[in-house]
């Protein structure tokens, strides 16, 4: 049975005394009844610290993206190990900023899920298209690609460690809005696409969530439609009250 998840991609915001104010908010302000996943992804510099502060809550913490490699001279980069070692067991791979800004191929994030899966890290594995895309009528198309090439080459028990974020790029920061019976759409064309590769059980266990621009006005509405099972927030994580009011709309 598939979860609710609310995850709260804090990019590169807040510092250290900032990442423990925000936390120390969110502690106050989210709800302790609320049915679904609550994760946090500070930066990576602040992530132990989160893990402490966190311990004895019902917030988990990921980390905004890992190292494809085990070790060695890559200077600057993270691996797996490493985020183990300070207690961080989800990782988000594939976020339409690293395949934009760092020029992340659909190959290299999946020889980075492959490594996260062989360190029995769950994985946030996002995906989506561009305005050209849409405009194009190749929505469709390009999600399908970026499924196939990012993940279909995992075997059906590593499911269960994948949790699916599908962000329409076309629609954050463009002036463009996505409607939920838009999301609802493509959520259902991702389900049924997973269907056809892995079946039935692989594709109605798996979460998928949403990542275009929800806000506390439109997460109800978003949330209720039958394939959107939660969703990757930017902005409106940064801000306790609007991330609580979002974690209580799933």
């Amino acid at each position: 049975m598939r979860q609710k998840i609310v995850a709260g991609n804090w990019k590169m915001h807040k510092n250290a005394e900032e990442t423990e104010d925000l936390l120390n908010e969110l502690i106050d302000k989210l709800p302790y009844d609320v049915e679904a996943q609550v994760i946090v992804a500070p930066t990576f510099i602040n992530l132990a610290s989160a893990v402490d502060h966190l311990e004895f809550t019902n917030i988990a913490v990921a980390a905004q993206n890992m190292s494809q490699f085990e070790s060695g001279a890559y200077t600057g980069e993270i691996s797996a190990d490493m985020l183990k070692s300070v207690g961080v067991n989800i990782v988000i791979i594939g976020h339409s900023e690293r395949r934009a800004y760092f020029h992340e191929t659909d190959f290299i994030l999946a020889d980075k899920v492959t490594t996260a899966l062989s360190h029995n890290m769950t994985v946030i594995f996002c995906f989506g298209e561009e305005l050209k895309d849409r405009q194009n009528n190749q929505h469709f198309n390009v999600v399908e690609n970026q499924l196939r090439d990012g993940l279909f080459h995992i075997k059906d028990k590593d499911w269960e460690q994948i949790v699916l974020a599908y962000e329409p790029v076309w629609a954050i920061g463009t002036g463009e809005t996505a409607s939920p019976d838009q999301a609802q759409e493509m959520h259902r064309f991702i389900r049924e696409t997973v269907r056809q590769r892995y079946g039935s059980n692989v594709a109605e266990d798996v979460s998928i969530l949403y990542g275009g621009s929800v806000k506390p006005d439109n997460a109800k509405e978003i949330f209720s439609k039958p394939d959107v099972d939660g969703g990757l927030i930017g902005g409106a994580a940064l801000k306790a009250t609007d991330f609580s009011a979002i974690v209580s709309s799933i």
